[in-house]
């Protein structure tokens, strides 16, 4: 079927699979797959679904570990006409089901092991329509749909669904300071675009063997695939970061050449490097995003990978990639995130709207065909984030994040003007947290911010104030947050103390926290019902 150059995000496939064929496309949980090979079975799942009654713009929430399965079921929605919803496989029942609801998902592709959060996901949504679920590894006599019963015997091209470049790609859903995570709209121009301007400013080539143990569900994450695919290079994909030596082992083996991490990686493989230890010399390209890399952490990065090129980076899910700083440039410009990337402009205005000069701090607008529609079904926050520009019809990205810039144009990041946490890579809503604390039995109020930390970039340090006769304590706070939040929401810190501080009118006084401290370990002292607090 013709196509034209990478129109949509699935033919990089197409292209991939006609020039380097039999290449290794995806090394993964002990399998290996070739371009040709990933291309039929993408091609063969996409039927299925339309069979199954998926249309254009249907949604698909992909809720799987990092592996081919869930590599395969991408492309596949795509190839049919389908908006891709990667789900972390770490989303408890009540979120999924949230997602679900949200974005009126028609099609559920998970697998079996994931039956304890699925199910009861499923459940809650009623009276609400159900998605199609559909389980790569089931049991057909459960009475599971699985890949190879809803599979045709045969393979080939399932046909052209009409989607055209500014049909959605995906909804990429992101922690709100409302509490209630938001869906990124990107289209398949945003993603086409992005992807070749970072492909250029990277530097990378077709004989990549790029890494990943970030999830897929992370735009991060997913756009290592998306530029191996493209590139016609090889992603190594891992299920995550749980073993570091694990991962040592895998960049020599595997002769990793594109190595992508957060500083809680970075610092996990310096803490186990030693002077008589090789590093990595294979890898040629180090890239960091999500949180700020530390300027401390450069040197022992430049050890471990004696020959690769260093990127820092800032972006957010609502425009994919906001800046980078060129390698060549880090000794001289420690703190600074870089440039534009190619193809883009930035500039800062303070909250009247005036446009700043060098040296000024103020809120970084982002313009060019990186950035998102809008937010899913939520019109109002989309208007918060999407102004007009300078040009007739032309959509800016509002970050609310604070900047200044050199007279260079190189950006410096201040800090957040929004309420969200940035932890591990991942947005952090403050209020999803605090939901989850005061729905716990014997709390009585719950305030969470994110503090400094050099690994995690913030670490989510959550202050609890315990109901009269309540005795429950740090530990039985945590195993609740356990049970209810993703892995990288729970708090690292819970800080018991008698009171939260309050303004006249209410509010918690969060800034007035952050230099609390703990009373002595003995039961926090309780203020009689019916009393004021002092």
């Amino acid at each position: 079927m013709a196509r034209h150059h990478h129109r949509l995000v699935q033919d990089g496939l197409y292209e991939s699979a006609r020039l380097a064929g039999r290449k290794e496309a995806l090394v993964t949980e002990g399998a290996r797959l070739s371009f040709v090979e990933l291309l039929d079975r993408a091609q063969r799942l996409a039927r299925a679904l339309r069979d199954r009654g998926l249309e254009p713009g249907d949604r698909v929430a992909i809720f799987m570990d990092n592996g081919v399965d869930a590599v395969v079921s991408i492309y596949a929605t795509w190839i049919a006409g389908g908006v891709v919803m990667v789900v972390n496989p770490q989303t408890k029942a009540r979120k999924l089901a949230y997602l679900l609801a949200d974005s009126g998902a028609r099609f559920l592709l998970s697998q079996s092991k994931l039956h304890r959060v699925v199910l009861p996901a499923l459940e809650e949504l009623q009276p609400s329509p159900r998605p199609f679920l559909v389980v790569s590894d089931g049991d057909p006599r459960r009475g599971d749909t699985t890949f190879e019963t809803l599979l045709p015997g045969t393979g080939g091209d399932p046909g052209d669904p009409g989607t055209v470049a500014t049909d959605l790609a995906a909804l990429i859903y992101t922690s709100g300071s409302t509490g209630e995570p938001k869906g990124v709209m990107v289209t398949h121009q945003n993603v086409t675009f992005t992807l070749g301007s970072l492909l250029e400013y990277l530097r990378l080539g077709s004989d990549e063997r790029i890494l990943n143990l970030l999830p897929l569900a992370f735009d991060y994450g997913l756009y290592q695939l998306l530029m191996a695919v493209r590139l016609g290079a090889t992603l190594v994909l891992e299920p995550g970061f749980e073993y570091p030596a694990v991962i040592e082992q895998r960049i020599r083996e595997e002769a990793v050449t594109v190595f992508p991490g957060v500083p809680t990686v970075f610092t996990s493989l310096l803490a186990r490097a030693r002077e008589d230890k090789p590093g990595f010399p294979s890898v040629r390209a180090v890239t960091n995003t999500a949180a700020a890399l530390a300027p401390d952490l450069v040197p022992g990065l430049q050890r471990l990978f004696p020959n690769a090129l260093i990127f820092r980076m800032y972006g957010l899910t609502e425009c994919k990639r906001v800046c980078y700083l060129e390698p060549e440039e880090l000794a001289a410009r420690p703190e600074s995130v870089g440039k534009a990337i190619p193809g883009t402009q930035v500039f800062l205005r303070d909250p009247q709207g005036r446009s700043l000069g060098p040296g000024e701090t103020g809120i970084l607008h982002v313009r060019g065909p990186h950035v998102m529609v809008g937010y899913w079904n939520q019109p109002e926050k989309t208007a918060e984030m999407l102004r007009s520009g300078r040009h007739p019809g032309d959509r800016v990205l509002c970050t609310h994040d604070l900047f200044r810039m050199d007279g260079e144009g190189y950006l410096y990041f201040v800090g957040r003007s929004d309420d969200i946490i940035k932890s591990r890579g991942e947005k952090v809503s403050p209020v999803e947290v605090e939901n989850v604390l005061h729905g716990i039995p014997g709390v009585r109020d719950a305030a969470v911010v994110g503090v400094p930390d050099p690994a995690l970039g913030e670490a989510i340090r959550a202050y609890v104030s315990l109901a009269p006769g309540s005795r429950i304590g740090e530990r039985e706070i945590r195993r609740a947050c356990q049970a209810r939040l993703e892995g990288f929401m729970v708090p690292q810190e819970i800080v018991l103390l008698p009171e939260l501080p309050r303004t006249d009118t209410g509010k918690i006084r969060k800034l007035d926290l952050l230099g609390a401290r703990r009373p002595d370990p003995s039961p926090p002292p309780h203020t009689p019902a019916g009393s004021e607090a002092p």
